[in-house]
């Protein structure tokens, strides 16, 4: 069996107890070397394999798979974050689906959640934002048209742009053309939940700035919204006692 395993943010014990159980049992482990807390795989039992996929092609990790289900071995392919996001799962998937090795999937703790206990931020306030667009910026691999920073940003929600830290300059510019604010608040987040993490509220005209300021080229989300200064939102309706559900009747004016 081969499991695909959520690492987590950065933070060691942000694994699932569900992954840090597989970590445990695993015969082989393939982690994503360069983005994957290195002291995760001091969890692993003795004689595990460890493979570090950072130096490998997809045919090479699909070979390690391969031979691993042959010897009757169960394989950990440790993906950073949440497997769901950026992960190149899927070409993985269809490589085992073809060959008829079965698989299961072990979600984890996205960096975007991270990013959000960094500043203590609530993506979905009420009147303010109610939805999060997850992207990034087109650079050596490019993204659909349809889905250029500028188009997202005319919808003005919540937006986290992911592996975009190098490019601030054309990230703001993006922004700017899709209809924000040079004072609308962002910020940037590197490393959420590592030891070494930093995190800096600044504002769309400011980011290229702001990691210039820190050193800041790479590891690092962007945030982009009015949520990020939480200053101007609605009570939410959850428990409001003017609001009735099904597990609470309106309160008296």
């Amino acid at each position: 069996m081969i499991y695909f395993v959520g690492a987590g943010s950065g933070a060691p014990d942000l694994i699932t107890l569900r992954g840090q159980k597989l970590l445990r049992q695993a015969d082989v482990i393939i982690y994503a070397g360069s983005l994957v807390n290195p002291v995760l795989l001091e969890e692993k039992k003795p004689g595990c394999q460890v493979y570090n996929s950072a130096r490998m092609t997809l045919e090479e990790v699909a070979a390690v798979m391969r031979e691993s289900e042959r010897q009757g071995k169960m394989t950990v392919r440790l993906h950073t974050g949440d497997p769901c996001l950026y992960g190149a799962v899927r070409e993985q998937m269809d490589i085992l689906e073809r060959e008829g090795i079965p698989y299961e999937s072990c979600p984890g703790v996205s960096s975007f959640c991270g990013a959000a206990s960094a500043l203590n931020l609530e993506y979905t306030l009420p009147d303010v934002s109610q939805s999060v667009i997850i992207t990034r910026m087109a650079g050596r691999t490019q993204v659909p048209e349809r889905e250029e920073i500028a188009s997202l940003a005319a919808h003005h929600a919540t937006m986290v742009v992911f592996l975009s830290a190098g490019m601030l300059e054309g990230l703001s510019g993006r922004l700017l053309a899709g209809g924000y604010q040079k004072d609308t608040p962002a910020a940037i987040v590197y490393k959420a939940t590592w030891e070494e993490e930093e995190a800096y509220v600044c504002t769309v005209g400011t980011l290229a700035e702001t990691a210039r300021a820190h050193g800041i080229t790479k590891t690092a989300l962007i945030l982009v919204g009015d949520v990020i200064t939480h200053s101007s939102y609605r009570r939410s309706d959850l428990y409001n006692p003017q609001f009735e559900t099904e597990y609470r009747r309106r309160k008296p004016d």
